[in-house]
């Protein structure tokens, strides 16, 4: 992502979070008179942040270079913005004085022994991702939740993108389009701080957003809606056909000695219904697997 990308996407976040203000939640008494705008206007942040309105302008079009970190701060108190959207807002206006330094970029790939320590842990399902959602690790149950990342192209092993163009992404989540816009709120993020990153990743970032916006209409309304998400710990609700819907708990952890890579493991809560679910779909998936191999070694050799 460019200065110029890098501005527009500042400009689209302080308009959608301006949009969401009212008078009545930062104290200005309302106005009688029809408001031209959805949420606060211009003049009414900058008067909340103490800078003139032109500043205010100039910072919302992209137009004001080394922002202080003081009038980001202002800015961020005046638009009621929580921890992770102050940080986001940081990233992009004024990258080299974010509160938070940018996340370090490493390789995007799994090292030997992570892999290793992945397939030990079956049959928990675990996913590890790259800077930009690519897959670069999953081990056999996280195939079985959700699905073979190994067997797809390269260009294809991407969550975002398998969640926006592959009719699979909608089988396993009952909650498609809550769990879509979180997605996309994710890759939002990410981008921000990709955006200070090594350029093969601001380049692999942009061109994932464009195919996605060009090829996913519902992508390209939730990304507009420039939502912002981290992917730290929750619960899902995932569906397989051998087992039905289960509730799912998922935990994500940044390995120390791979910066920018995220291992994501899934779990149920014990004794609960969904942990019976899920330990049948091991028993399921080891039989298939079983079954298969046995097909394998009883065809004739050629």
């Amino acid at each position: 992502m460019g200065a110029m990308a890098r501005a527009a996407d500042l400009s689209g976040f302080l308009r959608s979070r301006r949009a969401a203000l009212t008078p009545a939640e930062v104290g200005l008494p309302r106005n009688s008179n029809a408001r031209r705008v959805q949420g606060l206007r211009r003049e009414e942040i900058a008067m909340l942040a103490g800078v003139s309105v032109d500043y205010y302008t100039r910072l919302e079009q992209g137009r004001a270079p080394n922002v202080s970190a003081q009038v980001l701060s202002a800015v961020a108190d005046a638009l009621r913005l929580d921890g992770m959207e102050r940080r986001h807002l940081f990233d992009m206006a004024q990258p080299g004085t974010a509160p938070v330094q940018p996340t370090k970029i490493g390789p995007r790939k799994a090292r030997p022994a992570m892999r290793m320590m992945m397939d030990a842990l079956d049959p928990t399902p675990a996913v590890l991702h790259g800077p930009c959602l690519e897959v670069v690790a999953i081990n056999r149950m996280g195939k079985v939740l959700f699905d073979d990342f190994d067997a797809m192209p390269p260009g294809e092993r991407n969550t975002a993108r398998w969640m926006f163009l592959n009719p699979r992404a909608r089988v396993v989540f009952p909650d498609w389009e809550e769990i879509g816009s979180q997605m996309a709120a994710i890759l939002r993020l990410t981008a921000g701080r990709v955006s200070v990153g090594p350029p093969e990743h601001r380049a692999s970032m942009a061109r994932l957003v464009d195919d996605l916006c060009s090829r996913s209409e519902e992508f390209a309304r939730v990304w507009a809606e420039h939502r912002i998400f981290q992917h730290t710990h929750g619960t899902k609700r995932f569906r397989h056909e051998a087992v039905g819907i289960m509730m799912i708990n998922y935990e994500s952890l940044i390995p120390p000695a791979d910066p920018g890579l995220t291992l994501t493991l899934y779990t149920a809560d014990t004794g609960s219904p969904s942990e019976e679910k899920l330990r049948a779909l091991a028993d399921w998936a080891a039989n298939r697997d079983a079954a298969a191999g046995a097909g394998s070694e009883n065809r004739p050799a050629r």
